[in-house]
């Protein structure tokens, strides 16, 4: 016996355009955990990330990931012909890739005057993003300073 099964259209619920909010709204929780931080504490080994080192590495990371989904985001609106839009959303949000790659560049090299530079430049752009108290974001940044070390790898 032969069972043919036809799919409809796999629309994927975590598209570029849910998940960018969703990271900004983590970055901007990042950015303030971080600046409540004395300062940053010193590894015990370079690999082992800190709390300090997770959260700036998760900003380089998150950041990296918006940058990624924008041109996901801008297909539909190009397969329609509204290059205006498409490269209005794409200049809007060019600063992304850059901060990310800075960032990035900062946490590996464990420079901090440069991480806060770019956290502050990061925070300006997303000033209008709100995260409540009852968040449920939890702490996205755990574990990002190995990740970030094994994407450079």
């Amino acid at each position: 016996m032969h069972l043919e099964v036809h799919l409809g259209r796999v629309i994927n619920p975590e598209s570029a355009g849910k998940e960018r909010p969703r990271l900004s709204k983590a970055i901007v929780l990042t950015i303030r955990e971080l600046a409540k931080q004395p300062a940053p504490e010193p590894a015990l080994s370079h690999a082992r990330g800190t709390a300090s080192r997770d959260m700036a590495a998760f900003i380089a990371l998150a950041l990296a990931q918006i940058a990624a989904g924008i041109d996901v985001s801008v297909a539909a609106w190009e397969k329609r012909g509204y290059w205006v839009k498409a490269d209005r959303f794409r200049m809007d949000w060019l600063w992304a890739e850059q901060y990310a790659a800075r960032m990035r560049a900062a946490v590996l090299a464990d420079d901090w005057a440069a991480i806060a530079q770019v956290m502050a430049q990061t925070a300006q752009k997303l000033s209008k993003v709100e995260v409540s108290e009852n968040h449920r974001l939890g702490t996205p940044w755990v574990g990002a300073y190995l990740a970030l070390g094994e994407r450079n790898s």
